[in-house]
């Protein structure tokens, strides 16, 4: 049912392998589906790609879907949220998995294929900073730090870690990351750099979060970041890394997301669906489907739910077929779920 891809970004970086076999998520095993009638009467094939941030909800939706709806094909990729976007403005998928929203680029190009969507929020996510669990002296650094580390100034010039603090060891700088089509490299530069897309190009980069995961277990020096889930999955490889933005050092956990105190890093996450395929009986079975697994899945994948108030204006987005985007055309660093909620209800 899925598949998942790595796409490399920046052409200077070094990439990561093509592909890469996540492990099984445990999710959908530990936790019963809601009691759903089953409907082997929908047929028909809905496909999703998309962010990687957002796969591990949409895969285990998908999957308890497919015990109500056997003969509903669901396919399910990852490409990142801007290699996804590509193919829903294309028209080859119904739903796009996204961890940012649409930008106006990409909302023209859906409009100029005639393509209308739904904006649906559907968790909040807390961007993580990892390292090897042996390195025993990155435990917390400071917002400046990383804009030093991470800004494109710093290719080939920050190559130790001792060059971003006097008391870290003079052993090489190694950082992994998301690639230029994900949704995660957009907003993380954007957080920490300054400039969206604005980055240091010899990064390890990949759009399947899996890769940087399995990449920075296996090197005591490396440093990387992708959605808070994938830190869940491999916790007993990896170490957080606490950040500092000015009020001492914050891990991300559900709790510092949920209040908004681990910024700027905490951020929405999001699905789009085409307008025209909610006309579609297995298309619209999936949504509604979707949004009433989502409180439970998102727990058990890790992400923090958002308030049902959310949710329940979720499916008043998509009753109403309310078209377009809240946000002004990309992602806005430090949105709070309440603000969040503030802009669903306009």
């Amino acid at each position: 049912m899925a598949g998942c891809g790595a796409n490399t970004s920046q052409p200077t970086a070094t990439s990561l392998p093509a592909t890469a076999t996540p492990p099984p998520t445990t999710l959908a095993q530990a936790t019963p589906s809601p009691a759903v009638t089953a409907n082997p009467a929908l047929r028909g094939s809905i496909v999703i790609d998309g962010s990687s941030t957002v796969f591990p909800i949409t895969e285990a939706i998908a999957r308890d879907f497919a015990h109500i709806a056997p003969n509903v094909q669901v396919q399910l990729g990852v490409s990142g949220t801007g290699g996804g976007f590509k193919k829903f403005c294309a028209g080859e998928t119904v739903i796009s998995d996204a961890s940012r929203p649409i930008k106006q680029s990409e909302a023209a190009e859906c409009a100029a294929n005639q393509i209308d969507f739904v904006e649906i929020p559907v968790a909040f996510d807390g961007l993580s900073l990892v390292t090897n669990p042996n390195n025993t002296w990155l435990d917390c650094i400071k917002l400046a730090e990383l804009n030093t580390l991470w800004q494109p100034a710093a290719t080939n010039t920050i190559t130790s870690w001792q060059m971003i603090r006097s008391t870290w060891p003079t052993t090489t700088v190694q950082l992994y990351g998301a690639g230029q089509d994900s949704g995660t490299f957009d907003y993380f530069t954007s957080a920490i750099v300054g400039s969206e897309g604005s980055s240091r190009s010899d990064v390890i980069s990949s759009e399947d979060d899996y890769l940087i995961a399995q990449d920075i277990a296996g090197d005591p020096n490396g440093l990387g970041y992708f959605g808070y889930a994938y830190y869940r999955e491999y916790q007993d490889r990896l170490k957080l890394v606490a950040i500092d933005a000015g009020n001492g050092c914050v891990l991300p956990s559900e709790q510092t997301i949920a209040n908004g105190s681990y910024q700027p890093l905490s951020r929405p996450i999001f699905i789009y669906v085409r307008a025209d395929a909610l006309d579609r009986a297995e298309v619209a079975a999936f949504v509604d489907f979707y949004l009433s697994d989502l409180p439970r899945v998102v727990a058990a994948v890790k992400y923090v739910p958002l308030p049902t108030r959310a949710y329940q204006f979720a499916q008043e987005r998509v009753q109403q077929r309310k078209l377009g985007s809240m946000f002004e055309g990309g992602s806005q660093i430090g949105v709070s779920i309440e603000r969040l909620l503030e802009l669903e209800g306009e």
